[in-house]
């Protein structure tokens, strides 16, 4: 290990950008279909990763929806999400802002219960084990109706004093935010945070719209603001914080290359960027793998990752004396490797 990667990997740092059932790695995947006598149509582990090869956003899906079928009990997600902890903590991760789909599985007849007392069950484990903090991120499924999307925020009415915030994510092309601004009018008003995906495939038009019908928090990926000029200046001068995923957007072909990817210059436009890893399962790689490839790729200095890290802080949705807390820690941090 390097001093560059060592220190990404002891580096504090926040993820706010992961979706759970994206954490599923095929060994887990194998393990649960035997656990629930799920028949899956794989026949290794070699050829579940084999299939990762995506060329687009909905390729992923497909099988990322797939993949999603072995999950059926509280155990289930509750292993799901322990498994994801474990590899955070290894990374430098002490808080995590996780994101869940439940009509992913709510539709599949698995009740809302299951899903998200299997998931706090983990996250209360997690700050025991690891001492890692987390919040829970309720997404809802944009090629679905904003219709579906009230009923799960019914369902989830017994548990919304834990969780924090609502997000959109699924396919984005074709499904514009202003799709769901009712729903995210409901939301605000019954105390959630808003966040959503918007300008990764979709174009600017849709940053906008999240920022103007949304009135969200905060942007996930948001790379193709980079293309209207006014828009950047915009969502530097708010200092909105944007969860950038490296390996996600070269594994998508948001980019084509590591080379290209627009993170320094995110920075350099004073945009409020983070490093993330999105669904690292099928991605290629958790948060610290992201840090360091694009580090390396960009040719990231010091000042660079640790502005990253900082941003993961100041862009979470934790209290200020909290994230006080986390901030005076990292700079003890990179004081100590200094």
């Amino acid at each position: 290990m390097t001093d560059l990667d060592s220190f990404i990997t002891g580096l504090p740092k926040a993820e706010l950008h992961l979706h759970i059932e994206g954490s599923l790695e095929p060994e887990l995947m194998f393990e649960l279909a035997r656990r629930n006598g799920i028949e899956i149509p794989y026949a290794s582990v070699e050829e579940v990763r084999a299939a990762y090869a995506f060329s687009n956003l909905q390729d992923f899906l497909d099988i990322y929806y797939a993949g999603a079928n072995v999950l059926r009990t509280r155990r289930d997600f509750h292993d799901l999400a322990a498994a994801y902890f474990a590899r955070a903590a290894a990374d430098g991760v002490v808080h995590a802002e996780i994101m869940f789909d439940p009509q992913t599985h709510t539709d599949r007849g698995i009740a809302f219960s299951e899903v998200v007392e299997g998931l706090l069950s983990a996250m209360a484990e997690a700050e025991a084990k690891h001492g890692i903090t987390s919040k829970l991120i309720l997404s809802f499924l944009r090629h679905l109706s904003e219709e579906a999307a009230f009923e799960v925020l019914e369902m989830a009415e017994p548990w919304l004093d834990r969780i924090e915030a609502v997000g959109l994510d699924s396919s984005e092309v074709g499904h514009p935010p202003v799709k769901f601004a009712r729903v995210f009018e409901e939301a605000r008003a019954r105390g959630l945070k808003l966040t959503a995906h918007a300008g990764e495939e979709g174009p600017p038009e849709y940053v906008y719209q999240a920022l103007d019908l949304l009135h969200v928090d905060r942007i996930d990926h948001g790379n193709r603001s980079l293309e209207d000029p006014v828009l950047t200046d915009r969502l530097a001068d708010m200092g909105m914080t944007l969860t950038v995923c490296p390996l996600s957007n070269l594994k998508l072909c948001v980019v084509d290359d590591l080379g290209n990817h627009p993170i320094d210059r995110m920075l350099a436009l004073g945009l409020k960027a983070t490093v993330n890893s999105d669904d690292p399962a099928y991605f290629g790689g958790y948060i610290a793998d992201n840090f360091r490839a694009v580090a390396e790729a960009r040719g990231l200095d010091q000042e660079e990752i640790v502005t990253l890290a900082r941003n993961s802080f100041t862009g979470s949705f934790l209290p200020s004396d909290a994230i006080a807390a986390h901030l005076g820690k990292l700079e003890t941090y990179v004081a100590a490797r200094a």
